[in-house]
């Protein structure tokens, strides 16, 4: 069945209001978070502590310990070293504010170890006296993985792991719930998300709505693109979600942020996205399908830079705020996830 649609818990974290089309974090819409410039830093404060204070400390300068060449192995592997290394307790056994700090160290080693991963083992690391002059988390992990960063490039992933941080019960915070759930400790926790997200269903791949897009500046011609992919039946990249019925409220931030910082692909991009909502109302008036968050990801994404194979390890740097929200959560709660099985075998 997929459990969808069954209520496993209440939660006081985030709210995706699937009618109207908004998302907010303890009761504040993500678009005023970064219509103020909020930082990711400061919002994975608002999810974790339910009010911003003490955000994200910096990294340690502690080296990734495994470059295999692929980005999500490395940090779902460093970050299960992590519980040996720093001797992190079960959850069971730890009070909830070393819970929580336990959570911000384990969360900056995500972000830094992506950044080391992403950078790679053939160029050498950038000195720790430059990281520490950068003034937010993700300027750090900018510095840590570009030297010298644009600025605009780093306004761009501030906005995208906003806008990625939390969003309700999805498999992998399910993931990290159900981890936390038996007690064990914090990396174990995050460790598992991470692999629940590396599934192409649930992690998504943004980088599969860029082609379209590069279609488009050849032939100038986005109705064609949309109409040639409805016909022969192929699945149609950006659009449509499982929760929202109306806009995807963070497609609605990434296409504004986009503009904001005149990424060159806004245009085609904008071209693209009337273009498929007009043959998609034209071809099922029946239906609401809206951009989804994938489309406009992809547009941030590909104007900071970032490469196609390293899209799906952005994400789970948002998504660590929203599973340490989960996790902290789950812990107070206290009782562990044993859901029932009906048996149809022989």
């Amino acid at each position: 069945s997929g459990l969808e649609g069954v209520v496993a818990f209440t939660s006081d974290i985030a709210e995706p209001d699937k009618d109207g089309g908004a998302l907010r974090y303890r009761g504040v819409d993500i678009e005023e978070l970064v219509a103020q410039n909020v930082t990711f830093g400061d919002v994975w404060a608002l999810l974790v502590d339910g009010a911003f204070g003490r955000g994200l400390p910096p990294a340690e300068p502690f080296p990734l310990p495994i470059h295999t060449g692929d980005v999500r192995v490395d940090v779902q592997a460093g970050l299960a070293m992590l519980a040996p290394i720093w001797g992190y307790q079960p959850l069971l056994d730890i009070d909830d504010t070393t819970a929580r700090d336990n959570l911000a160290r384990a969360s900056v080693m995500a972000l830094s170890y992506v950044a080391q991963s992403a950078r790679g083992i053939y160029q050498p690391a950038v000195p720790q006296t430059r990281i520490d002059q950068a003034a937010t988390v993700t300027e750090r992990f900018m510095v840590r993985w570009k030297g010298e960063p644009d600025p605009a490039h780093v306004a761009a992933i501030d906005a995208y792991w906003v806008s990625a941080a939390e969003h309700g019960m999805n498999a992998s915070t399910f993931t990290a719930r159900v981890i936390a759930s038996t007690g064990a400790d914090v990396a174990a926790c995050l460790s598992g998300a991470i692999g629940a997200m590396s599934g192409p269903l649930h992690g998504g791949a943004p980088a599969r709505v860029l082609p379209m897009i590069e279609q488009v500046e050849k032939t100038g011609d986005a109705r064609a693109l949309i109409t040639g992919i409805l016909d022969r039946k192929e699945k149609l990249m950006g659009f449509g979600h499982r929760v929202y019925r109306a806009e995807d409220p963070r497609a609605r931030v990434l296409r504004a942020t986009a503009k904001r910082l005149n990424a060159p692909r806004y245009e085609v991009a904008a071209a693209l996205e009337q273009a498929a909502l007009t043959e998609l109302r034209e071809r099922r008036p029946d239906r609401a399908i809206e951009t989804n968050v994938e489309f406009w990801a992809a547009v941030i994404l590909d104007f900071a830079e970032v490469p196609a194979h390293m899209m799906p390890a952005m994400f789970t740097c948002g998504r660590t705020a929203g599973w340490c929200a989960h996790i902290l959560e789950q812990k107070r709660l206290g009782k562990l996830v044993r859901p029932a099985a009906l048996y149809t075998g022989p």
